[in-house]
C-alpha cells in the first residue's frame, strides 16, 4: 500500500529552516528527526530558502491558495445569490399571506 505524502504549510517549511539556523549544535539529520521530516527534504527547504527567500517555497502553495480562494468566493457568490433569492420568495408570502 503506498504512504500518503505528507504537506507543509510555508510557515511551517520557514520555521523549520529557522530551527536549523537557530541549531547549529545540531547536524540536519538530528533536526530533521526533531521536526519529524526528511534530511534531504529539510536540505532542500534551507536552499530554496538562501537561494531566492520565500518565493521558491511559496509559489507553488499560493498558486494552490490562490486556486481555492476563488473556488471559495464563486461558492459564496452562488450562496449569496440562493439566500437572495430565498429572502425575495419569503417576502412575496409575507405580503401575500399578509392580505
Amino acid at each position: 500500500m503506498a504512504k500518503k505524502r505528507k504537506t507543509f504549510t510555508d510557515e511551517f517549511k520557514q520555521d523549520a529552516v529557522q530551527f536549523l539556523t537557530n541549531h547549529p549544535e545540531m547536524t540536519v539529520i538530528e533536526c530533521a528527526e526533531t521536526l519529524g521530516v526528511g534530511r534531504s527534504t529539510l536540505e532542500r527547504w534551507r536552499a530554496d530558502f538562501n537561494r531566492s527567500g520565500l518565493s521558491a517555497v511559496t509559489a507553488h502553495n499560493n498558486d494552490k491558495e490562490e486556486k481555492d480562494l476563488l473556488k471559495e468566493n464563486v461558492r459564496l457568490q452562488r450562496e449569496l445569490r440562493d439566500s437572495q433569492e430565498a429572502l425575495k420568495i419569503l417576502k412575496k408570502a409575507i405580503s401575500i399571506l399578509g392580505n
